[in-house]
């Protein structure tokens, strides 16, 4: 009888080099992984085991910091809630496919060491990264929330089901306008959009907003999906939101 082939995960599919990590107070770890197609780096919050795990992507130039740099305030403040937050820099900002699997090698990751729940974010041309990712992570993945997405990439939004979709754009945004979000919006079949009257692509001087709309998503995923009745909290900095 023939063995069937075992499946390769999205980590097996980087057929890594050679891998390095170090530790940083917080609890932090940066760890860099070699491949012929580039160097992946990520930057993970919080304990390796943890069951909830926040992913963070970045637009088209990669990076860390993501939109206001709010990734890292968010990454911090995951820490204090017994979280994890995995900031991903891609080997090749500009290449989807590839940027795809490196979020979802760094998923596959968290997955092995106790990761249950992903709330994915993704900025500019990381929120079809963030679409993607999500989709494939099935049930596993219980929020998926955009800044400035663009709509190219974001087919797989159709096979989200119920899972919650937040989408946040500026309506000062000229590199990519608002009109992706609603036509996320539209694949999906469902999702909230949030206009920031005064944000431009990279939302500066919007740090506040874009922490306190997307601390709060989180939380709400989360507790959604362990079955907890959420109720919204009052916020000092609310935007007008557009539901489908």
């Amino acid at each position: 009888m023939t063995e069937r082939p075992t499946e390769r995960t999205p980590l097996d599919m980087l057929e890594a080099m050679a891998t390095q990590h170090a530790a940083f107070t917080g609890p932090a770890e940066l760890l860099e992984i070699y491949t012929m197609g580039g160097l992946l780096m990520a930057l993970r919050h919080g304990q390796a085991d943890a069951e909830e795990v926040v992913l963070m992507l970045g637009g088209a130039m990669g990076g860390f910091l993501g939109p206001a740099a709010v990734y890292h305030s968010l990454g911090e403040h995951l820490v204090h809630q017994g979280r994890a937050g995995v900031r991903v820099d891609y080997r090749r900002p500009d290449k989807l496919e590839r940027s795809i699997l490196d979020a979802a090698a760094m998923a596959d990751l968290a997955m092995k060491t106790g990761g249950r729940r992903f709330v994915v974010l993704g900025h500019s041309f990381g929120g079809a990264v963030a679409v993607q990712v999500g989709a494939a992570l099935g049930e596993h993945c219980v929020g998926v929330a955009t800044m400035a997405t663009q709509s190219a990439g974001c087919e797989a939004a159709e096979h989200f089901g119920t899972t919650p979709l937040l989408l946040i754009h500026g309506e000062r945004d000229v590199v990519l306008g608002p009109q992706n979000s609603h036509m996320v919006q539209m694949m999906a079949g469902h999702g909230d959009i949030s206009l920031i009257p005064s944000a431009d692509h990279n939302f500066t001087d919007h740090h506040d907003d874009l922490f306190d709309q997307l601390s709060r998503f989180i939380d709400k995923s989360f507790a959604l999906a362990r079955g907890e009745v959420w109720e919204d909290p009052p916020s000092a900095t609310e935007a007008p939101t557009q539901d489908l």
